[in-house]
């Protein structure tokens, strides 16, 4: 088996997929349930918040992803290097959130902010955790799998 060096392109898709199914579902219950402390609960706004995050965010992960790469060399390993790379997430996913939110629900008012501000804690957790369980994924596993599947 060859030895890689660094993260492959699939790797980073199909981990930036995965992070997003996760974020995605956690999306779509803190949205409902934050329309709902405002007695307006509206399934329909949660599941079209949380879809438009997937596909936007999926991308912007990936960039993400590959510049962290770059700019440390290897996958970030270390709990500090892990946890600056969650924080620097965080900061551009909270963000995103609020807007997708706002447009959405047709105003920049408490409620986007409020689905931001709680995703700003759970998210941070769960990236933080995905992290980890994507270590335990040897580098070229992901590759050698679909190469030798043939």
């Amino acid at each position: 088996m060859k030895a890689y060096k660094t993260s492959s392109h699939l790797r980073s898709i199909l981990k930036g997929i995965s992070w997003r199914i996760i974020a995605t579902a956690d999306t779509i219950v803190i949205v409902f349930l934050i329309t709902c402390l405002f007695d307006n609960c509206n399934l329909d706004n949660a599941f079209k918040i949380g879809l438009s995050e997937f596909f936007f965010k999926l991308f912007i992960y990936y960039l993400h992803e590959r510049l962290w790469l770059k700019i440390l060399k290897h996958q970030a390993k270390s709990t500090t290097e892990i946890l600056k790379k969650s924080i620097s997430w965080r900061f551009i996913a909270t963000l995103t959130t609020f807007i997708i939110s706002g447009i959405i629900l047709e105003s920049f008012n408490e409620i986007a902010l409020y689905i931001a501000l709680t995703e700003l804690i759970t998210k941070f957790l769960l990236y933080y955790l995905h992290e980890k369980l994507w270590l335990k994924l040897p580098l070229g596993r992901i590759r050698n799998f679909f190469l030798h599947k043939r």
